[in-house]
């Protein structure tokens, strides 16, 4: 079972602080817990669903549905904690046209 966290302003996900390692995040901050990366499960880039009419955007509707948002999910545990016993798998976005990361969902 997986949880989306909430949008705030139209998008979805809490905001966090990202290292980013040459393969992906290598730790992340929620809040003022740190969180280490043990193992990179799978990324992909998800797109503007096109249904959703994407009006007055630089470079027009086309090069807004094209333009995505990176995703990586991790197996992860705050720091200080056993990997065996406390890992948990994540999902962090990067979305570059905003310049932010995002904790966009949490796996139980």
């Amino acid at each position: 079972m997986s949880r989306v966290l909430g949008a705030a302003a139209g998008r979805v996900g809490e905001e966090v602080q990202v290292e980013r390692g040459p393969l992906g995040p290598v730790q992340f901050w929620r809040g003022s817990s740190r969180y280490v990366v043990g193992e990179l499960l799978d990324s992909w880039v998800e797109t503007a669903p096109w249904w959703r009419g994407v009006t007055g955007a630089a470079g027009g509707a086309s090069a807004a549905l094209v333009a995505g948002r990176e995703v990586w999910r991790v197996e992860a545990v705050r720091a200080g904690r056993s990997r065996m016993s406390f890992a948990g798998v994540y999902d962090l976005s990067w979305d570059g046209a905003d310049n932010r990361w995002s904790l966009v969902r949490v796996h139980d």
